[in-house]
């Protein structure tokens, strides 16, 4: 272990059992480095975490699971913090950086339904709870005689209001049930050509401090290159329409075993009605590039408009808590 690097370092995590078991993961990385560092878990409440009542585009989208977490390594109250890729907005504050993303799970989107039916298969008029426009904007493309409602709260909450009836059926990440244990509780994956995932979905992602490069290094060494990459081109895609916006757009980056990657992209309107993917290769070298090539091409093609509305238009009412 650098002689410049202290023995224990603390950990900032969001409190719900996903966010400290994904936690417990990057740490266990870290421990098996064998660097003879200990570390304090820090669980810190987010503004997402607090507000129940609103969707999350009313309340700021993507971001609302990170500012604290944020503030709490400006105030160095933690060394590091622990996040879902998928919450990090595109434009990190100045003195923070990305120190390294690791262990993608299952990217893909899941449906969660009692009945054990699919998601073609559910009857018309079924209440389809999700807290994510771009997975309503999407499936509403396919089944416009649903009835898609938001919903909010951890995974343990929302599977609680899915029992009590609340809806009929919910759409969630694999990622979180896989983790969780709760495979049981998914009756059908949508592929990637019919949900495209939130950029980053499924991958972990570690912040610190621009000036530590002690623990830089540290967390440079658990950085895993091709989800490094994948979601590289993933997140390029979503800055170059907006990230900052909470614009619910899709992206999924594939790296092909010749160095090749492939980056497919979604832009829905919320009455489903306007549909647009795009699908570009490059060398993964090019990751960031890619990103934004496809992101063009996506405006070139129309798909500009659709956005504006999509940042305009009001969320849905949610579920009491």
């Amino acid at each position: 272990m650098p002689s410049s690097l202290k023995q224990l370092l603390r950990v900032g995590t969001r409190e719900s059992a996903l966010a400290r078991w994904q936690t417990d993961m990057a740490l266990a990385e870290l421990n098996a480095l064998n660097a003879g560092i200990e570390f304090d878990i820090v669980p810190i409440k987010t503004s997402g975490d607090k507000v129940l009542n609103k969707p999350l585009a009313e309340i700021g989208g993507r971001g609302v699971f990170v500012k604290e977490l944020e503030e709490a390594l400006f105030a160095k109250e933690v060394d590091f913090v622990v996040h879902s890729l998928k919450d990090l907005p595109t434009e990190m504050p100045e003195g923070l950086v990305l120190g390294a993303t690791l262990n993608r799970e299952d990217p893909r989107d899941v449906l969660v339904c009692n009945a054990g039916t699919s998601f073609e298969q559910l009857p018309a008029g079924s209440r389809v709870a999700t807290s994510s426009r771009r997975r309503s904007a999407q499936l509403c493309a396919l089944r416009q005689d649903l009835c898609f409602v938001d919903i909010r709260g951890n995974i343990a909450t929302r599977l609680r209001k899915h029992d009590e009836g609340v809806c009929d059926a919910m759409v969630l990440a694999a990622a979180g049930l896989l983790r969780l244990g709760q495979n049981a509780r998914i009756c059908h994956y949508f592929d990637a050509e019919t949900c495209t995932p939130a950029p980053g979905q499924g991958a972990l992602a570690i912040e610190c401090r621009l000036d530590a490069p002690v623990i830089r290094e540290l967390l440079h060494r658990i950085h895993d290159e091709r989800v490094g990459a994948t979601t590289t081109a993933e997140r390029a895609f979503l800055s170059k329409l907006g990230g900052g916006c909470s614009v619910p757009v899709g992206a999924l980056a594939i790296l092909q075993s010749n160095g090749t990657m492939e980056l497919s992209g979604c832009i829905a309107s919320l009455d489903g009605k306007q549909v647009f993917r795009r699908r570009l290769s490059a060398p993964s070298v090019r990751a960031e590039q890619l990103g934004f090539n496809l992101a063009d091409e996506m405006i070139s093609a129309g798909a500009g408009e659709v956005l504006s509305c999509l940042v305009l238009s009001p969320p849905n009412a949610i579920s009491p808590p």
